[in-house]
């Protein structure tokens, strides 16, 4: 008889997280961290793969995973269709949260800050090194919105592809990058018995300050 939810658990035993061996700066941990799951994760699971959280105007919160395509002493970026339920969401109360999770080393990083867009000079750029089909489908799909099916999708997509059979396949002006800048990075390793290890990063006057938080 398959477990229930309530009996599932996993006993976390990989490694620790002392502060000794932390930098004081949270970004050189995030890519050491990111460089190692890229090195040990395996399929399905994406290394860049994070969940992104938003508030709408009323107060709600949504989510959903999508893809860190960079990371600088700027932040994190990643990209999407502005007019978008995120796009909204964003341009409504530009606070974000991001959240890894690298179940292979048992580790987590939780990531918030503000959002702001990238310059367009960026945005352009990446979208014209995507795959041809991820350029045509950046026009074709008007995102978060209502169809009527999956033929009216398909549709939209040939009537994009014989757009653009004479003509640049250049970015929409509705699509495109964020930066989220962080002022608070937080680190979980897992460790036994559910007494994992918490660093918690805050930016504050322009400098980072560490902490370790209860699990």
């Amino acid at each position: 008889m398959p477990l229930s939810l309530a009996q599932m658990r996993r006993n976390y035993t990989l490694g620790g997280l002392q502060e000794e061996a932390a930098p004081h700066d949270p970004l050189p941990m995030f890519n050491q961290w990111l460089q190692q799951a890229r090195e040990t994760e395996s399929a399905p699971v994406e290394a860049n793969s994070m969940h992104l959280a938003t508030v709408d105007r009323q107060g709600r919160p949504h989510g959903r995973v999508l893809l860190l395509k960079g990371v600088s002493d700027a932040g994190f970026t990643f990209f999407g269709n502005y007019l978008s339920a995120k796009g909204q969401e964003l341009e409504a109360n530009p606070w974000a949260a991001m959240t890894f999770f690298w179940p292979a080393l048992e580790r987590q990083v939780r990531i918030e800050g503000q959002v702001r867009r990238l310059d367009p000079q960026l945005s352009d750029d990446y979208f014209d090194s995507r795959p041809l089909a991820s350029r045509l489908g950046a026009w074709a799909s008007p995102q978060s919105r209502v169809l009527t099916d999956r033929a009216a999708l398909e549709a939209l997509l040939a009537q994009t592809i014989r757009r653009f059979v004479d003509q640049p396949l250049r970015r929409p002006q509705h699509w495109g990058g964020y930066c989220l800048e962080p002022e608070r990075m937080e680190f979980w390793q897992g460790r036994a018995d559910r007494l994992h290890d918490r660093l918690d990063y805050r930016l504050q006057d322009g400098q980072w300050t560490r902490s370790r938080l209860a699990p």
